[in-house]
């Protein structure tokens, strides 16, 4: 070995070249074990079902909470000289 040629390991440009996918690896373990210790959880059978429950739930809430003011709506837009149509 001469001076003039050095070995491959003595290069940190080599170095640079093997980090990317060394670090790729290291990051891979890392997610692996992650996904190992903390599984996601299990739905329910029903899972559907139960969903539509609570949609249904958090719509009566919202209606109810608009009750008052489309009650008002509906007052100011009632004209009091309104003449009644009766049928034909």
């Amino acid at each position: 070995m001469s001076p003039e040629n050095p070995s491959w390991w003595r290069l940190g440009h080599v170095w640079l070249l093997i980090a990317g996918p060394a670090l790729v690896v290291v990051a891979s373990l890392v997610t692996a074990w992650i996904a190992v210790a903390h599984p996601d959880p299990v739905l329910s059978e029903d899972y559907d079902r139960q969903g539509l429950e609570i949609n249904k739930t958090l719509h009566q809430e919202a209606d109810r909470s608009r009750m008052p003011a489309q009650q008002a709506r509906n007052h100011a837009a009632t004209p009091i000289d309104a003449p009644v149509r009766r049928g034909p």
